[in-house]
């Protein structure tokens, strides 16, 4: 990000609409890649990103694939606005009298954003876990059940789709404010590196385009670099990534392991699905982060934020 003065207001509109464009956009290849994740050796659906679209849209209709997506939507433009915010609060309060970041203040900077967006990133993406799982698991029973002779509509009537509200009243009602937080230590592990590696990066990258020290780079540039930074750190906290998925989902297919911790789901995924499995969905998570994190950084240095907070009087005629 840019070291530049922008008021907190301004941030958190950038972010959040940033933040409402890109998951609209990529949300189906999301959604591919929690199920891909969540698949364990044995009672695979799918073989890859587009076998599970396509079986999505065949059993579950268009609007299938954006399971889930409302709980994103609502919670993403907070999410987007703290780790945007957070990360150029960390870069002014690291940096002195304008100079030069080192690239260790910009790691610092990236991992405080890092930690304070799981506040809301850790409820986020359990709630949407559930959901997106829901459509694996209910074809994986339909198929149990066919090859079982048992009926289709039987099938059906033992499998229940969740919503949001409901996943969220049963885990507060049985586990407290803390049933939302489950996987918080994992998505630490995520998110603080990933915003470690990214925030440098895109910023390096992004001054790449910069014709002048205080300048603006150009609109491809800074797409480009969010791309770029974006999937790069994707793909290098991949394994962490899925060991989040695996312990934040509730629900399991018929003979999947469970997980009591960070440890024990590394060691089993380890164990019965090999090094290979902790690189599940990780093309996906790159579809996924590079537009995500490109749209984000354009709309941010864009400034929408600001031209929309020009439009408010600043006092009353």
């Amino acid at each position: 990000m840019a070291d530049k003065q922008i008021s907190l207001p301004a941030k958190l509109i950038n972010g959040g609409i940033a933040g409402l464009i890109g998951v609209t956009c990529v949300f189906p290849i999301d959604l591919a890649k929690t199920r891909l994740q969540n698949q364990q050796n044995g009672q695979r659906m799918y073989t890859s990103m587009s076998d599970c679209l396509i079986k999505t849209i065949r059993s579950e209709g268009y609007f299938g694939m954006y399971r889930g997506a409302a709980v994103n939507l609502t919670l993403v433009t907070p999410e987007k606005a703290i780790k945007l915010a957070a990360n150029d609060f960390f870069r002014q309060a690291l940096s002195k009298d304008g100079k030069k970041l080192t690239l260790l203040k910009e790691m610092l900077a990236g991992c405080g954003a890092g930690t304070c967006q799981v506040i809301v990133t850790t409820p986020m993406e359990m709630l949407k876990i559930q959901l997106q799982d829901a459509g694996r698991l209910e074809a994986q029973r339909k198929l149990m059940a066919s090859q079982g002779g048992a009926s289709s509509g039987a099938a059906e009537a033992s499998f229940a789709r969740p919503t949001a509200i409901a996943i969220s009243r049963e885990l507060l009602r049985s586990k407290g404010i803390a049933g939302l937080y489950k996987g918080l230590g994992a998505t630490l592990l995520r998110d603080v590196p990933f915003s470690m590696i990214y925030f440098p990066l895109f910023a390096n990258l992004n001054k790449l385009g910069q014709k002048t020290p205080d300048g603006k780079s150009p609109f491809f540039v800074s797409f480009l670099a969010g791309c770029a930074a974006g999937s790069t750190a994707a793909v290098a906290v991949n394994p962490c990534d899925v060991i989040k998925t695996r312990l934040q989902s509730l629900q399991r297919g018929v003979n999947e392991d469970t997980y009591s911790g960070i440890i024990d789901c590394a060691r089993k995924i380890w164990r019965s699905e090999g090094p290979a499995a902790f690189l599940k969905g990780a093309y996906c998570r790159a579809l996924v982060i590079a537009p995500l994190f490109g749209i984000a950084q354009v709309i941010y240095f864009i400034g929408i934020g600001e031209f929309i907070l020009g439009f408010l009087p600043s006092k009353r005629d």
